[in-house]
């Protein structure tokens, strides 16, 4: 169900996503996956981060941001949303978000669109912008939405299974930032990775058109 931010709850969970304006491409290089990557981790609380370049020139190099443990603290313990689970395709983002603060969705969304929209038209020589409109929310109505949504997010990619910029093996394999990505939610569900991994393999077309509506569907079209 399409929500607007005033309706948004404290403790409950949204889909979030977006597209490039006009179908175009958001993210062109490795570079550009890897900072929005930083923001959407990173900026889960109103904590300042300065020279962005570094951290994320260091997770290009060795797939580690490298972020001081002080700084990452003061993330964690201010945060306004909780990241559960994301994957960035060439042209649009998905999201799974759990509303922290009152106001936390639409305070951490704002920052991350318009620090990328200035790392884009900087980077890039564009005017304009980046992404289509206002970000898209969607209220997760109960547990199996939840499930069937991490199941749509993850499997967004064609190879999703090897895909490098989603949550994905984050919660088949070893998660990356155990304190900024929430997967204890969804994985304790399963008796271990493994099972998580086949009932995504096995979650049907029609089962995930559930938890998306057809106008999403046709935004989202590539």
């Amino acid at each position: 169900m399409r929500t607007n931010n005033s309706e948004i709850s404290v403790d409950e969970y949204y889909h979030v996503f977006n597209r490039g304006v006009e179908k175009k491409p958001v993210f062109l290089d490795k570079r550009d996956y890897a900072r929005f990557l930083f923001l959407i981790l990173y900026f889960q609380s109103p904590t300042g981060f300065y020279n962005l370049s570094r951290p994320v020139t260091s997770f290009v190099r060795s797939l580690t941001f490298n972020v001081d443990k002080e700084k990452e603290a003061a993330v964690i313990k201010n945060r306004t949303i909780e990241l559960g689970a994301f994957c960035l395709i060439p042209n649009h983002f998905h999201l799974l978000i759990r509303e922290v603060e009152e106001k936390g969705t639409a305070k951490y969304m704002q920052r991350v669109l318009t620090a990328y929209a200035k790392y884009f038209n900087t980077k890039y020589k564009h005017s304009g912008h980046v992404f289509q409109g206002t970000y898209k929310v969607n209220h997760v109505e109960d547990n199996d939405q939840l499930l069937y949504l991490s199941a749509y997010i993850h499997k967004n990619p064609q190879n999703y299974t090897s895909y490098p910029w989603s949550s994905y093996s984050n919660y088949t394999k070893k998660n990356s930032w155990p304190k900024l990505l929430n997967v204890e939610n969804i994985l304790d569900q399963f008796k271990n990775q493994k099972e998580y991994a086949d009932w995504v393999k096995e979650t049907t077309a029609k089962e995930i058109g559930d938890i998306i509506t057809p106008h999403d569907v046709d935004m989202l079209e590539v």
